[in-house]
């Protein structure tokens, strides 16, 4: 366990139509406990020998960056690799419409395109998943995936973040120039990360920044302080104390930043609990290892009687009994084909619903996906089979499991979604 961190003056963004400053808060965190599994101590996800981590299930087979491009080049030469079509109009992107004060009285999700949501949580505490508003998820400005959506909004338009949270050092998880952003918008936000990520912010010069290992837990406190309190506090209606439990959890996926570093920092899903409310991120994450077979339209052949013996990943399940159930999970249904090269680090629609059931989410909303071209399904492919797989499992095609617009906020309740 990592020891308790303490950080101060975590600065709002000054408040709509009002003159006067919003509410400053210090930010204290500590280490706490939650459910965990019998084997935890075990660390069956720190690698053995030498450096790094592992997905230390059956469910996975582990495919080298060589192997990778090798079978995509067998996929060009052979004529099976497909390009998807990005001419407009694809997915729509809004404008979004954010709470101008910490008064919320409900779960408020906004998708911001890709993995990144900016959730306000009951209570008031607001956080940001995985942000990239580069136009490209590459380590260069010049080449690499490029956005066919726009992002729905820059950093400088979000009212407040207290947290940021990262699955991932995957660049279309972590972006330098968006972390940047956020660092100079709000200078003491704190951001939480799986474990080995820390140097890289450490390089970056942040240090309001806890690393985790999964099946840990921290406790937040935002308490207001500083000398401009007393001017906000008969306007702003801030509550004077914000509290949340943010949990790193398991996910099956890889890392990497160069060709040399893959597996040295850890990947991880995440809960958050605060205001009476608890959302499951589930990041970026493969639920199955399937093999080469021909595909069905439905996207479900490896799903059928033959490969019914295929393991499946077991930490969705224990997230769920030990940690759920969820008032909302976030939840990835993109980048999946081709099935027998994605599988065991991307899930498809189907893997989706099941995570879902597994993890014991009340509703969820479909994450990566809609931004970027990373594989070779049809842009908009992914929610068209989610409906096809709600089906599967006899659940409703609206309003359990959905996706929605970029920059679209939704409202949840425990049983009642409002579209805004």
């Amino acid at each position: 366990m990592l020891p308790s961190v303490a950080r101060s003056l975590h600065s709002s963004s000054r408040m709509s139509g009002s003159s006067a400053a919003a509410a400053l808060y210090a930010m204290t965190t500590s280490t706490t406990l939650g459910a965990v599994p019998e084997n935890v101590k075990d660390l069956t996800h720190h690698a053995k020998e030498g450096k790094g981590y592992r997905n230390p299930w059956d469910s996975y087979r582990d495919f080298t960056a060589s192997g990778i491009l090798k079978a995509l080049m067998m996929r060009r030469l052979s004529g099976k690799q497909r390009a998807p079509d990005t001419t407009p109009p694809t997915v729509p992107v809004r404008k979004p419409s954010f709470l101008q004060s910490r008064v919320t009285p409900q779960l408020r999700a906004t998708w911001l395109g890709h993995a990144c949501y900016y959730v306000e949580f009951p209570g008031g505490f607001r956080v940001l998943f995985d942000p990239v508003f580069t136009d490209r998820c590459s380590p260069f400005s010049f080449m690499g995936p490029k956005r066919y959506t726009e992002p729905p909004c820059e950093v400088e338009n979000l009212p407040y973040v207290d947290a940021v949270v990262i699955s991932h050092n995957h660049y279309d998880h972590l972006s330098h120039p968006t972390i940047m952003k956020i660092q100079k918008k709000y200078p003491n936000v704190h951001f939480f990360a799986p474990l080995g990520n820390k140097a890289w912010f450490d390089g970056c010069g942040i240090h309001n920044m806890t690393e985790v290992d999964w099946w840990e837990s921290r406790s937040v406190v935002l308490e207001k302080s500083g000398p401009e309190v007393k001017d906000t506090a008969a306007v702003s209606g801030d509550p004077e104390t914000i509290t949340a439990t943010i949990g790193c959890l398991p996910c099956q996926h890889t890392s990497a930043r160069t060709p040399f570093d893959k597996s040295h920092t850890l990947w991880a899903s995440w809960s958050i609990e605060s205001g009476g409310k608890k959302l499951w991120f589930g990041g970026d994450t493969g639920y199955r290892s399937v093999p080469e077979i021909e595909e069905n339209e439905d996207k479900n052949a490896d799903y059928g009687a033959d490969f019914a013996h295929l393991p499946i990943c077991p930490a969705f399940k224990q997230i769920g009994d030990l940690r759920g159930p969820f008032d909302l999970g976030l939840i990835p249904i993109g980048a999946y084909d081709p099935r027998y090269i994605m599988s065991p680090m991307h899930a498809n629609p189907y893997d989706s619903v099941n995570i879902f059931l597994d993890t014991k989410c009340k509703r969820a909303m479909g994450i990566h996906w809609g931004t970027w071209v990373l594989t070779e399904e049809d842009v908009l492919e992914p929610p068209q089979i989610l409906k096809k797989a709600l089906a599967w499992k006899s659940l409703p095609e609206t309003g359990v499991f959905d996706v929605c617009d970029i920059g679209e906020s939704r409202e949840f309740e425990a049983d009642v979604e409002s579209k805004l």
